[in-house]
């Protein structure tokens, strides 16, 4: 399996998180709120691309709304493929940080 960026791993998990309901202004205070700072919207949209490519979110339009000015938003959603992807992503992730130190303040080297 092709690994993630840490972009697309990042779009990845806030797209799950928010449960069906993420669009990408929603995935944006996503992920400042859990990574703690702010992503430009052009940061998000290019991994948003990708991973709809590779068939790891689907994506469905809402009915246009009058608050929107008569637009529609994009809401995407994690399918099957996108959770296989962020299980192998937290096995590597597992992987490089097994026998290492817990603590900054053990030898780190």
């Amino acid at each position: 399996m092709k690994l993630l960026t840490r972009a697309e791993e990042y779009v990845l998990l806030a797209v799950w998180r928010l449960k069906g309901k993420g669009y990408t202004l929603i995935i944006q205070d996503e992920i400042e709120l859990i990574a703690g700072e702010k992503w430009s919207l052009g940061t998000i949209y290019a991994p948003l691309e990708r991973l709809e490519k590779r068939g790891y979110i689907v994506s469905n339009l809402t009915k246009a709304v009058a608050e929107r000015g008569g637009r529609q938003k994009r809401i995407y959603q994690l399918t099957g493929d996108g959770h296989k992807a962020l299980v192998h992503m937290k096995s590597v992730h597992e992987s490089f940080w097994a026998d290492l130190p817990h603590s900054l303040g053990e030898q780190l080297i």
